[in-house]
């Protein structure tokens, strides 16, 4: 029996791998860039006044990364906001390996897809180091979530963490797994 190989695991391997040192005349495979991390981060601002919707936020992260996720806290009072230290107002996770290539199998062939009126992905979300961070508007277009046992429509942070040292090797490699990012002619 063999273990348990993610899709885009393979595929990085025998296509993306080869088709990246021939496009970009890398000398060695080594040179080829890889994704080393997905981190997922969601604000969860309404928190202050209500503390069920971290539960809630923690709950349905859980289901669409598949590993728990951690509560992030705020360092230091706002008044203006009615925010204390150490309140927690955001959940993040960090998914590495397997569950990374599974969440973006995911994020590609499912739940991009599902979004209203979707055109591509954005091409502005690079950082100048090689990550690129893409924004999602609404948790509900994750198979994993039911949209009867939603208690808020809340938005999410996607980050892609490569070993690419520019933009361009960052966009060619995430391009290579099937990240639909739209035409520079539609901006």
């Amino acid at each position: 029996m063999t273990a348990y190989r993610p899709r885009l695991k393979d595929k990085y391997k025998n296509e993306i791998v080869p088709s990246m040192k021939e496009k970009m005349k890398y000398k060695s495979i080594m040179q080829v860039p890889k994704i080393t991390k997905i981190c997922l981060n969601q604000g969860v601002g309404d928190a202050v006044s209500d503390k069920k919707i971290i539960e809630y936020a923690l709950a349905e992260m859980t289901l669409i990364c598949g590993q728990k996720p951690v509560a992030t806290k705020s360092k230091k009072d706002i008044s203006n906001f009615k925010l204390r230290a150490n309140v927690a107002i955001g959940v993040k996770a960090t998914l590495r390996d397997n569950k990374m290539y599974d969440f973006l199998d995911r994020l590609i062939s499912v739940a991009l897809p599902r979004i209203r009126d979707f055109r591509g992905i954005s091409r502005k979300g690079f950082d100048g180091r090689g990550n690129y961070t893409l924004g999602v508007t609404e948790q509900i277009i994750f198979p994993e979530i039911d949209i009867d046992k939603v208690n808020k429509v809340q938005g999410m942070d996607i980050t892609f963490v490569t070993t690419a040292k520019t933009d361009s090797e960052a966009f060619e490699l995430l391009k290579e797994f099937g990240l639909p990012f739209m035409d520079d002619k539609k901006i």
